[in-house]
């Protein structure tokens, strides 16, 4: 966690995938590291990362909860990384 050490300030909540974590924030956005396979990047979502309530974790990839009820995923997308074929329902 050294390349993001001083993003992690007023942490409320830590998930992690086997090979790594993600961290919500007091101000709801979401600060990742790990292998970026596995969930450890979050650059691809990060925009849509914004008033997370709460994050959920696969062996592979991470699942956010946003304020307005939608999700967010990433990492590994044949371990839930991608939930673009659902995301309309």
């Amino acid at each position: 966690s050294t390349a993001v050490q001083d993003q992690l300030k007023e942490v409320r909540q830590i998930s992690a995938t086997h090979y790594a974590f993600a961290a919500i924030l007091a101000d709801g956005k979401v600060v990742t590291w790990g292998n970026p396979d596995f969930g450890g990047s979050s650059t691809a979502v990060q925009d849509q990362l914004k008033e997370v309530r709460q994050i959920s974790a696969t062996h592979y990839a991470f699942a956010a909860i946003l304020a307005d009820g939608k999700v967010v995923t990433w990492g590994n997308p044949d371990f839930g990384g991608s939930s673009t074929a659902v995301q309309d329902q």
